[in-house]
């Protein structure tokens, strides 16, 4: 019974650091405009500790028995998923088209394993897609949006490839070679991993949500409507990822829900920031200028609701 607590209170540690920061970046965002430039890498400092856990080779060993499955929803994740909401959204909400296209195309969360874990789910598999998708998403979502939203958006195709794929291989890579060159390192690392990755958060909410604080102190409505919304795809992720492997077992069904469910939602975060943030979308509804902005804002709220 003493085991369950110290995840409840990192949880709660988490929420507390995630909102403070929101908050200050919004009523103090001169202080927050002096991170402006480190979210990025913020980004790959987390990826980098949330890596120091997965064995490559377990997910080799995973891939050999699961292979059809993953490679099934894989092309499901990435590709027919986003589409799909992407074009519902765009019928229903329009506003939020763009942020659905981005939250279902990116890759599936770091921390999926362990809510796997936490859940009795197929942890194996969820590792695997976890190792796919974060190789995949770099190249898929660019294109998707490239191919899908290219009337709303003008942004290079090889600037989010590159942003992407900076942010996920570069990790990885410094992973594996500290794993080579000096394994004794991992474990004192993982150690520091939560009080590590909080400041990140911290830093990365600061460096983000400062772009938006007039317009919030304006528009609070929006936080609430975006939070609707985020719950409301989350409730769709999981009943798609459970539905997906309703012929096969409880766990396979319990890991689709997870690895749908939980997304590197800190590098969407960002990536939308980087190259949305900034930018006026033009809608094929003719949005005013308000309410371009509204859904520049919507989108980055909308997707931070995930974490």
């Amino acid at each position: 019974m003493s085991m369950p607590m110290p995840f409840r209170l990192n949880d709660l540690l988490l929420v507390f650091v995630v909102i403070t920061s929101m908050t200050a970046a919004i009523i103090f965002p001169s202080f927050g405009s002096l991170f402006q430039t480190l979210p990025v890498y913020c980004v790959m400092a987390n990826f980098f500790l949330s890596y120091l856990s997965i064995e490559l080779t377990d997910v080799w060993k995973a891939l050999q028995g699961h292979a059809r499955q993953i490679l099934s929803f894989t092309v499901m994740k990435l590709v027919i998923l986003p589409v799909l909401l992407f074009y519902v959204f765009y019928c229903v909400a329009p506003a939020y088209a763009l942020s659905a296209l981005l939250l279902t195309g990116i890759s599936t969360g770091v921390v999926a394993p362990f809510i796997s874990n936490m859940v009795r789910g197929n942890s194996s598999l969820v590792l695997v897609v976890v190792v796919i998708t974060s190789a995949l998403a770099p190249f898929t979502l660019p294109l998707l949006i490239k191919i899908i939203a290219a009337r709303q958006v003008e942004i290079s195709f090889f600037s989010m490839l590159r942003m992407l794929a900076l942010v996920i291989f570069v990790p990885i890579i410094a992973v594996e070679a500290l794993r080579r060159l000096t394994p004794k390192l991992i474990a004192p690392l993982m150690k520091m991993q939560f009080p590590v990755s909080l400041l990140l958060f911290a830093v990365i909410n600061l460096g983000v949500f400062y772009r938006y604080a007039p317009f919030f102190k304006k528009e609070p409505n929006v936080i609430i409507l975006a939070s609707l919304v985020a719950a409301g795809l989350g409730v769709i992720y999981c009943i798609i990822g459970i539905f997906f492997f309703w012929k096969s077992s409880l766990t396979n069904q319990l890991a689709g829900a997870v690895m749908l469910g939980n997304l590197n939602n800190v590098l969407v975060i960002v990536f939308s920031s980087e190259f949305f943030g900034l930018v006026k979308l033009t809608f094929l509804l003719r949005f005013t200028k308000k309410q371009q902005d509204k859904a520049n804002a919507a989108n980055a709220i909308n997707i931070k609701m995930f974490l």
